[in-house]
């Protein structure tokens, strides 16, 4: 039997989770542009205070206030995890290694996610996520073969990439509980400003790069402040309260598939028949793993609060 309420919050967030995955790939075209000029923690704070400012006015406008205390451990955690670690090391390691080797570290995000989830959050690890990420991993190694550059990847590129997965699945996971208690945006909020002040190191860096930089790189660095950051994460929160970690995780195996087509649509970088077979196996995936068998769901698609 349908639950009613199943029905009325599945595509809201479903459109949230959209939201998300295209605003996150559209980042991949930012960060090149802006990486040319500013350096990974300059990047990060300058993104990150571009956030926290646009989300900071949403906030009181909305005059939703402090996010309850029960919610400040799992917010302090992501914001330092995801917002504070995984942005400066992806920055980094991608200055490291080539597109293909990061994407396909990268991705091992949302296989930790899953089992962290189930180990942590006591989600389940249906039949269907395994297999749809499966099928998602297997659709990003081969974008990441295709996409490799020449000379390889350096080591610490590689472990840069790899602290930038666990800092991602970390944070999502500690992001999970808070939401039980907090709407997404003050969970977004707060945990964009404990990023940005875990990166206020870098604010000497930030001033110096960006009295030199070109207009364009810090445009592209203010839009994804308030695009891939401010908007997509509020929208990833606002689906991940109404799922669970391990399906949202599974989910940005969308990413590299847009990635591929931006690329090609505003880069004019065509690609080859093995990139989109990748991206395709991507997709998918990602189908397989939020499709839902005939028996009732028990995956705490309704976990949390509505935000």
């Amino acid at each position: 039997m349908t639950n009613p309420i199943h029905h009325h919050t599945k595509w809201p967030a479903l459109a949230a989770a959209a939201v998300t995955v295209v605003l996150w790939a559209s980042a991949f075209v930012s960060i090149r542009s802006a990486g040319e000029a500013y350096s990974p923690g300059a990047l990060a704070l300058g993104r990150l205070l571009a956030g926290s400012l646009a989300l900071g006015c949403v906030l009181l406008i909305r005059r939703e206030g402090l996010p309850p205390r029960a919610a400040w451990p799992g917010i302090l955690v992501s914001g330092l995890l995801w917002f504070g670690v995984y942005m400066v090391v992806l920055n980094w390691g991608e200055q490291q290694v080539d597109a293909g080797t990061a994407a396909m570290v990268v991705n091992i995000g949302p296989i930790l996610i899953a089992l962290l989830g189930a180990r942590l959050l006591g989600e389940g690890l249906g039949p269907r996520l395994v297999a749809g990420m499966a099928v998602s991993f297997a659709g990003a190694v081969v974008v990441g073969l295709s996409m490799s550059g020449e000379g390889g990847a350096s080591t610490l590129g590689v472990l840069l990439c790899l602290l930038a997965a666990v800092g991602y699945a970390g944070g999502v996971v500690a992001q999970k509980p808070a939401l039980a208690h907090a709407s997404a945006l003050q969970a977004t909020t707060f945990g964009c400003l404990v990023g940005a002040v875990a990166c206020l190191p870098f604010a000497g860096q930030l001033m110096a790069e960006a009295s030199r930089a070109p207009v364009s790189a810090t445009l592209n660095m203010v839009y994804l402040g308030v695009f891939p950051t401010a908007l997509a994460f509020t929208t990833w929160a606002y689906a991940l309260a109404r799922t669970t970690a391990g399906r949202m995780g599974a989910t940005t195996y969308a990413v590299p598939a847009l990635v591929v087509l931006m690329s090609w649509v505003v880069l004019d970088e065509v690609p080859g028949w093995l990139t989109l077979c990748g991206g395709a196996l991507c997709l998918a995936g990602v189908a397989v793993s939020r499709s839902r068998g005939r028996a009732p769901a028990t995956d705490g698609a309704l976990t949390g609060p509505r935000a």
